[in-house]
């Protein structure tokens, strides 16, 4: 390894200062962060546990560039998205993160690859790549020979590998997923840990995800557990 790729390794991929977040306003108002402060490694399987109403998807959202903090900044790869225009959040979202949602989200009549070419589409990927690129992404999560399957036809843990599919089929750089193994069993949810694991290991990518499970957060890389809006703990 280089001393320049040595060094982008070793810069943070995200690093979050003094995060707040109030929704609404006055006497009706509710502050959900209270500076939360928390840095991310590239190349690595990052975990925020807490209890439900502890800000988890709030703090998601706003590493996402989904939402913007009431207080506090988020860097980028040194890139602070506060202050981005919405054009340019929006552009930093098509190309550079993955977003997983706990739902799935998938068009039920488009097949597996027909939902993973859809992304690309979105993202602004030019035609020419779609197949090239949908058929790797479902290749990496074990699906490339059920791609011409509808969701109704593939199981829980097949759905969520789908998703995850379409959230690194344009190549970002880190994924976000909001408790993606909560609606799994246990075998199923440890086959889309599986997933993240060799994605970070094999492919180089960051994945940040809440959960409440506690077997996850002993195969992590890191966990930073939420309280009342702040960062109380981390390992």
């Amino acid at each position: 390894m280089t001393t320049a790729e040595r060094s982008l390794i070793e810069k943070p991929l995200v690093r979050a200062e003094g995060i707040a977040k109030t929704f609404g306003h006055g006497a009706g108002s509710v502050q959900v962060l209270r500076g939360a402060s928390l840095t991310i490694q590239p190349q690595s399987l990052v975990a925020i546990r807490g209890r439900s109403g502890s800000g988890k998807t709030t703090l998601i959202n706003i590493l996402g560039a989904l939402d913007r903090p009431t207080e506090g900044k988020v860097h980028f790869k040194g890139t602070e998205i506060g202050g981005l225009t919405e054009y340019r959040r929006n552009k930093l979202r098509r190309t550079d993160i993955g977003l997983i949602f706990q739902s799935f989200a998938l068009v039920p009549m488009m097949s597996a690859f027909e939902n993973v070419e859809f992304g690309l589409r979105i993202a602004g990927i030019a035609p020419d790549f779609h197949r090239e690129y949908a058929e790797r992404a479902l290749e990496l999560v074990g699906l490339k020979g059920r791609m011409k399957h509808r969701p109704f036809e593939m199981s829980g843990g097949e759905q969520q590998r789908v998703a995850i599919a379409r959230a690194i089929a344009h190549k970002p750089s880190l994924i976000l997923s909001d408790e993606p193994t909560a609606e799994l069993d246990s075998k199923m949810g440890l086959q889309v840990m599986k997933v993240f694991m060799d994605l970070v290991k094999y492919e180089g990518l960051t994945v940040v995800l809440t959960t409440h499970d506690a077997a996850i957060m002993e195969i992590v890389d890191h966990v930073y557990a939420l309280e009342d809006g702040r960062i109380a703990e981390e390992r």
